[in-house]
This record gives structure tokens, sequence and C-alpha cells, in this order.
């Protein structure tokens, strides 16, 4: 299992969330972030996933 990032912030800077979690490719990871972020009514901020080598799998502004 490979270790993921996900940050969601509010339009001021403030970060939301700030979590790390575990997924065994980039696609489940995706899918994971996307649901972490609906569970918490944050679909809409502006939230990025990263890959531990840095890859930007998920992102909205």
């Amino acid at each position: 299992m490979k270790t993921y990032k996900l940050t969601a912030f509010e339009a001021n800077g403030e970060k939301l969330v700030d979590e790390a979690f575990q997924a065994d490719h980039d696609e489940a990871a995706k899918e994971l972030a996307e649901k972490m972020l609906a569970e918490k009514n944050l679909l809409e901020k502006t939230h990025r996933c990263t890959s531990p080598s840095g890859k930007l799998i998920l992102f909205h502004s």
C-alpha cells in the first residue's frame, strides 16, 4: 500500500482537511479521496490529493 495526502482549503487559505491515507494505486486513492471529501461536504472547496511521488491525482479550485 502507498500513502497519499489529501488537503482541502477555505478560500482564505485555512486548511479544512490535511490527512494521509493508504491505497493500493492512484485510481483507488482518487476514489477514496472523493469519498472522504463527500462525507465532509467539501467537494466544492479547493482540494488536492497527491501520490507518494508528488503526482497530483485529484484537484479542484
